[in-house]
């Protein structure tokens, strides 16, 4: 294969490109491994100077979201709800007042359908809201005919468990049975009591989900669904209901629309995620994350590779056809550079190890700009900022940020001049990977060359192309010889040299090549 020097993004990163008849046609390999944007809508863009993001503002955005190289949108809830997070649904065949109308929607979607990008929203079907009027009528009495969609026990029958419960890695919630009011009958929430659990063995429940999901993939017309808190639709102790249940909703869903996307969320260990994809052909990867930030912040070179390789493996061992959606951080986790002590060579790193390993990688907003923010959750979803303050129409100020300001976070208007920006850097790794097809869907295989402690390296192989990744993770410059054949430049991170089958890596430095 042989490439030209496309693009020099600065001194510190470098995008080299095939010529057209090789690979550098940009393909969109979603949603097997193409790229996903997860927006908080409140926090986004605002079209009406409400202080509030709405959809219309996404719709203005959709050409920067082009820009960008995403492949599809996520969007955290948008159904009505009396949260800020609106994870609490009260309606679910309905946008959020504040976000905009129904018709709303459909125009943003028809907006992105015509730049190629999906749709996918999270659908919260674990709970709803206590204001949803299912809830309502069913905590008026046990003869209520809406009584069989809750889960419900009298007081003298889990006395001992009301006080009770596991800790979990997605929920550190104590109280699991809550009062309606009467103080005789509790009914079971997961997370919070405003956030009631569904009863999934009544099928008068089910049905009326598949009538949900039928809504929106039908009548309004989205990609797919985020399924939240996939793990908990039945107790942790029948898991097997739970794979069976979610073997059902993805028939239920493919036939109304054959090419579905469904992801779910399963905060676990990959043998509890594993068994999940038969009915969740997408499972979020947070065993990445969680590697990620331990491998670049103890140096460790290869730990993310291997653990990335073992899990890979052991979900072939489920089903050959899934989805790894990978991910350096999102709207549940501290944000990303906040986790790598402000350090940009390793956040810049951190996001070039995302974006040329196996998976469908999601890019939480604003990660692009290098946007801060520690928990309580709201300060980890605080608005973005498109320019600076007092040009900033879009916005948002539903809440005072803590951390993403203009004295701490330079602006994407800012960015976009400076080639060495965050989001410069983004925007190449992005269009990197889709112009190169072993990056997107090739396999990752492991060499059996021992490199220093502190270096990464991965060959990415595909079908008509073969790339040779490697990252030093640490402080100290390293050497090191290539393989044999890889010979062409795709891209550089950080101070480097190659030349005579030898590269030399400084601080968290990283080079691509192909052959």
């Amino acid at each position: 294969m042989k490439c030209t020097q496309l693009l020099v993004m600065s001194s510190m990163t470098i995008l080299s490109a095939c010529k057209l008849d090789d690979f550098s046609e940009v393909k969109n390999y979603w949603p097997q491994a193409g790229v996903t944007y997860e927006i908080f809508v409140q926090s986004f863009n605002d079209s009406d100077g409400d202080g509030i993001g709405d959809l219309n503002g996404v719709t203005q955005k959709l050409d920067y979201v082009q820009e960008l190289g995403a492949n599809a949108i996520w969007f955290m809830p948008i159904m009505p709800s009396p949260s800020y997070h609106k994870y609490d649904v009260t309606d679910y065949k309905a946008i959020h007042p504040a976000y905009g109308t129904m018709e709303d929607f459909k125009n943003l979607l028809a907006e992105a359908h015509k730049r190629d990008i999906k749709i996918v929203i999270d659908l919260i079907i674990n709970h709803s809201g206590s204001g949803h009027p299912w809830f309502e009528e069913a905590r008026k009495g046990r003869d209520n005919p809406y009584r069989e969609y809750y889960i419900w026990a009298q007081k003298d029958t889990i006395a001992e468990f009301i006080n009770k419960k596991v800790i979990t890695l997605d929920s550190d919630n104590i109280r699991q049975w809550h009062d309606p009011g009467n103080g005789e009958d509790f009914y079971y929430g997961f997370f919070i009591g405003g956030m009631p659990d569904l009863n999934y063995d009544s099928k008068k429940l089910r049905d009326e989900i598949y009538e949900i999901g039928r809504f929106w993939l039908e009548e309004v017309g989205v990609d797919g669904f985020r399924l939240d808190a996939a793990k908990h639709i039945f107790p942790d102790d029948r898991p097997l209901d739970n794979h069976e249940f979610w073997k059902e909703f993805r028939a239920k869903m493919e036939a109304i629309k054959p090419d579905v996307y469904l992801v779910g969320e399963v905060y676990d260990k990959k043998e509890i995620v594993a068994p999940f994809l038969p009915g969740l052909p997408a499972l979020f990867n947070f065993d990445f994350h969680y590697t990620l930030l331990e491998a670049l912040n103890t140096e460790n070179g290869m730990l993310l590779a291997k653990k990335q390789k073992e899990i890979l493996d052991f979900y072939l061992g489920i089903t050959p056809n899934f989805i790894d959606a990978t991910i350096s951080s999102n709207h549940d986790q501290h944000r990303l550079l906040n986790e790598l002590g402000s350090d940009a060579d390793r956040y810049k790193q951190a996001s070039a190890i995302l974006l040329t390993m196996p998976g469908a990688p999601y890019l939480y907003y604003g990660e692009e700009i290098g946007m801060l923010g520690l928990k309580p959750d709201e300060h980890i979803r605080e608005p973005f900022l498109w320019d600076v303050s007092e040009k900033d129409s879009g916005r948002t100020s539903w809440i005072k940020p803590n951390y993403t300001t203009d004295a701490t976070v330079t602006p994407l208007a800012i960015q976009r001049n400076d080639p060495a920006s965050y989001f410069n850097h983004y925007k190449t790794l992005i269009s990197l990977r889709n112009t190169n097809p072993a990056l997107a869907i090739g396999t990752l295989d492991l060499p059996e060359v021992e490199y220093p402690e502190t270096v990464m390296a991965y060959h990415r192989v595909s079908s008509d192309q073969e790339v040779f990744v490697i990252h030093n993770l640490g402080k100290v410059e390293v050497l090191l010889d290539v393989p044999v054949g890889f010979e062409e430049k795709l891209f550089s991170l950080g101070q480097t040299t190659f030349a005579e089958g030898k590269v030399k890596l400084g601080k968290n430095a990283s080079m691509v090549l192909g052959r």
